[in-house]
């Protein structure tokens, strides 16, 4: 044995001691086996490499993955520290990665938290140095759209017409399909390739294409430049390590924005050139584990390591049962969570497998294995002899290694044998396929099983294997799974902190993870200079606290000093606080975006708006108050000591604090959102949700849409925002405003009379409800083109006037079960202290629970990928896939309808709360 060699299987067998409390002869051979067929491929030097630097990234406390893909079957990378999942447990299989007949490029991808990813590569170019280490270049190729826009810039041709033009090229591309080839193929070829939808536009674009002018021209010339080589990039993760300088290997370049070499080779040839190529990726989920591990530890002084997180753990699979996996890795979108409800997982197992069915294809195998899991349908096995490898799945073949171990077990297969199978059925190459057939079948009749169902097993398999998963892969994220489900259990204040830091940059992800801690009953706080940090942190209180980085102009350093500073006690005041702090570090934007956004609400003598008031002179008092903080600090370090040698004391007077009126709740909230991007301490449209809820038809969002408004009357309301009144060539006024909804906007135009008529609420923060008529376009009478769809304005009512105005009838949904004395009692008291002039009628109905199954679209999901091409930012790709939902309906059985005479009510928003808070359904006219 060379030395290489010797040296990996001291290292295998000193982990493995580690590892297992026996070291068994089956676990022996194993090792063995694998470190034969490392041996053999010449790939100990890259186990060595990796190995070494994932050692030296726990040294430095990066967080590295449980292990992702295939490499994660071998045991030696197990003993080496390089995946955290034994294999030998889940029958995870070394063939899956390095083929011992036919060898082919191992490849061991390694997460690393986003956060720490930079300082392992560091490492390894420090130890392998920077001639030795380069990164890999990727090829960006011209898209149609954009050879038409670069030409059209090149060409002059108006940007408003580039733009139409490239609007007429389809959103995707049907394949081997290009501009080239819509010119110049006939029309019926091209009507079959496209939607109806899309080939009008096609044959917009080809009409425009044979025309004479600069257009026609643009098109043209794109058609000759589309394909061609557009731009070089870096790709993500992957970095290659050569034995002596890179550049015997192969040609390099440099790149702006990285010091090391590129290589000028791409992925694909850098690869089958031979050359060693390792992929480092950062995965958001590790960084966000670690931030809870390090929030517990703070707040609680309990240590976690979630490597030893126990697999049987109740409260983590009744979260899982629950279907509340938002913010749990790979479980959080909607059509998961449906399962999970359904499936009420109890072991790990369930887990890997659901991670693995989840996708387009197997996703039909999920209701059978729901029903098996709960006894609703039988297990069935085709032999007995399957029960082994599928009696964890029910029964269902579900992952590419069952497969394989079944073609050893039924047919005697070599392990090289079980790997080539595998890929023949996953990439279907038939010629392999035909070849096994029959191999497999005489050899399993040989050993005295059934031919005839030995056929109905490999046609299981053919339609099934193309869309197997990888059960190595599927293990090692369902355990990440498994580690945040946990967190999220036992610690869901920290962990939902942590996920908010996580998604700090993101502010729609912020508002939706806000959305979910209101839902667990979380209160999530402003940030507080006395309380928060950077990052997202959990109070004495138990409460979320937001992190001062998530405010604009507030950098790091600025948190860095307002956090050290505070060490010896909080601050009481905006005085105390500029006394304190390194002024250079936090400068005024930071401190004024602090005050907007509440971070110093807890100075309870000042309030928001005196910050920015001034007496007159410009100066405003926030700016008075670090004037003086720098003052002080000045003669703080000046030595000025008198004639008798004590330091002279100089006081230097606090600023008055100026009295002034506070900003409305509306100001305080648009100030928020101004420096944070979202509301944090409520919404100003929440004192409007009944005039939102039943006086209006329509969301701002389906504007973006209108062909499906033609002819409809519409009504919305929301916030007038970003208003400006100008004046056309012809003397008349028109405007542009935003209206604002909860969570989306729409910007709108109104001109002429309708202009007059509602120009008074087009004011800055008015709360407004708007009705309006889609209408058809204009037509063109020169081209007979007609125009976008149009807006006509029918009425506008200030928010505040809608109840009073439209609520004529209130109608009160009672089941008959819920008809008790003290709660009719209750509803008595409340409707005589809201006396008034609407009517009131009850509705007493009887209900029932029947079952239905609907389709729901909206489920995001990961696609079915080898780890060859789980996109290379470490996450699983997403796509949109259809899921039947069994849904539970509630029918009327029988409904009494009751008019009161007598009884007469002011429908407001106060009474409509109670109705809320006492659980009554209620509908108004």
């Amino acid at each position: 044995m060379r030395g290489e060699n010797n040296y990996l299987r001291h290292l295998t067998y000193k982990g493995a001691e580690k590892r297992y409390p026996e070291l068994t002869d089956d676990i022996k051979e194993r090792l063995d086996f694998e470190l034969l067929t490392i041996s053999n491929s010449g790939y100990p030097g890259y186990f060595l490499i990796v190995q070494d630097f994932i050692a030296e990234a726990r040294k430095m406390d990066v967080s590295v993955g449980p292990g992702r893909g295939s490499a994660a079957g071998s045991a030696v990378a197990y003993c080496l520290g390089i995946t955290n999942i034994d294999p030998i447990k889940y029958d995870l299989l070394f063939e899956r990665f390095l083929n011992p007949d036919r060898v082919s490029m191992p490849d061991i991808d390694i997460d690393f938290d986003d956060e720490g990813r930079g300082r392992v590569m560091d490492y390894v170019i420090n130890k392998y140095g920077s001639n030795q280490v380069a990164q890999i270049i990727t090829y960006g190729k011209m898209a149609t759209k954009s050879a038409i826009r670069d030409t059209a810039r090149v060409l002059d041709l108006p940007l408003f017409e580039a733009d139409r033009i490239a609007k007429l090229i389809p959103g995707m591309m049907p394949s081997k399909w290009n501009l080239a080839r819509f010119l110049a193929e006939d029309e019926s070829e091209v009507k079959k390739a496209l939607r109806s939808e899309e080939f009008d536009r096609v044959k917009e674009l080809i009409g425009i294409a044979n025309s004479e002018d600069l257009a026609g021209e643009t098109i043209q010339q794109a058609k000759v430049l589309e394909g061609s080589m557009r731009n070089t990039g870096i790709h993500a993760c992957g970095v290659i390590i050569t034995p002596s300088d890179i550049t015997n290997f192969v040609p390099v370049t440099t790149a702006k924005d990285s010091d090391l070499y590129v290589t000028q080779f791409d992925n694909s040839v850098a690869e089958s050139a031979g050359l060693l190529k390792m992929d480092f990726l950062g995965l958001k989920t590790l960084t966000l584990i670690k931030d809870t591990v390090k929030l517990v530890k703070y707040r609680l002084g309990i240590d976690l390591d979630p490597d030893n997180f126990p697999i049987d753990d109740q409260k983590t699979y009744e979260l899982f049962q629950r279907g509340e996996t938002v913010g749990v890795f790979q479980y959080e979108s909607p059509g998961m969570q449906k399962y999970m409800k359904d499936l009420k997982p109890t072991v790990f197992a369930d887990l890997i497998a659901m991670n693995a069915l989840y996708r387009p294809g197997p996703l039909e195998y999920i209701p059978s294995f729901v029903r098996r899991k709960n006894g609703e349908e039988e297990i069935k096995y085709d032999l007995e002899a399957c029960e082994e490898y599928l009696a964890e799945t029910y029964g269902i073949t579900v992952y590419q290694e069952q497969v394989m171990l079944l073609s050893q077990k039924l047919a005697g297969f070599s392990k090289g044998d079980a790997d080539v199978l595998r890929k023949a059925m996953g990439k279907k190459q038939i010629d392999v396929l035909n070849k096994m057939k029959p191999q497999f079948i005489n050899q399993a009749a040989e050993k005295g099983h059934d031919p005839v169902i030995l056929e109905k097993i490999w046609k299981d398999w053919e339609a099934f294997a193309s869309y197997a998963f990888n059960k190595s892969h599927s293990t090692c994220y369902a355990w990440i799974a498994y580690q945040t489900a946990y967190l999220k259990a036992h610690y869901p204040a920290e962990y939902m902190a942590a996920v908010l830091s996580n998604n700090m940059n993101d502010i729609k992800q912020v508002s939706f993870f806000m959305e979910e801690c209101k839902r667990m009953g979380l209160a999530v706080l402003g940030p507080d200079v006395n309380e928060s940090y950077y990052k997202f942190t959990v109070n004495e209180n138990y409460a979320v606290r937001f992190g001062m980085g998530a405010v604009k102009g507030v950098g790091a350093g600025a948190v860095q000093t307002i956090v050290d500073n505070r060490k010896d006690g909080n601050y009481k005041s905006i005085f105390d606080l500029a006394k304190r702090i390194d002024l250079r570090a936090a400068n005024k934007k930071a401190f004024e975006n602090l005050a907007l956004a509440g971070g110093f609400d807890g100075f309870t003598e000042t309030h928001r708006a005196q910050y920015f008031h001034h007496d007159g002179d410009g100066i405003t008092f926030l700016e008075k108050a670090i004037r003086y903080g720098s003052k002080f600090q000045e003669n703080e370090n000046s030595s000025q000591v008198s004639l008798f040698g004590d330091a002279s004391e100089v006081q230097i007077a606090e600023p008055i604090v100026p009295p002034c009126e506070d900003w409305s709740t509306m100001e305080k909230l648009a100030k928020e959102k101004e420096v944070v991007g979202i509301y944090i301490s409520g919404h100003p449209l929440d004192d409007y949700k009944f005039e939102m809820k039943y006086f209006c038809n329509a969301k701002l969002e389906s504007l973006k849409n209108l062909e499906q408004h033609l002819g409809k009357n519409l009504s919305f309301g929301g916030i007038v925002t970003n208003v400006q009144h100008r004046t056309a060539k012809n003397g008349k006024g028109w405007a542009t405003f935003v209206l604002e909804g909860y969570d989306e906007s729409y910007e709108f135009r109104i001109f002429d009379e309708e202009y007059l008529k509602y120009r008074h609420f087009l004011l800055q923060n008015q709360f407004v409800y708007f009705k309006i008529n889609v209408k058809e376009g204009w037509v063109n009478r020169e081209t007979g083109k007609k125009s976008d769809p149009r807006i006509q304005f029918l009425d506008a009512k200030m928010l505040a006037d809608v109840l009073p105005t439209f609520a004529k009838k209130l109608f009160i949904h009672l089941d008959i079960k819920d008809l008790h004395s003290n709660f009719v009692a209750e509803l008595n008291e409340l409707f005589a202290a809201n006396a008034g002039d609407n009517s009131v009628t009850f509705e007493v109905m009887e209900l029932e629970k029947i079952k239905t199954t609907a389709a729901d679209v909206s489920v995001i999901t990961p696609i079915d990928v080898d780890e060859e091409v789980i996109d290379e930012t470490g996450e699983d790709v997403e796509m949109n896939i259809e899921v039947p939902v069994e849904k539970e309906e509630i029918i009327v059985k029988t409904k009494l309808s009751m008019p009161s005479r007598k009884l007469k009510v002011k429908i407001s928003s106060e009474l409509l709360q109670e109705l809320e808070k006492m659980q009554v359904n209620f509908k108004l006219n």
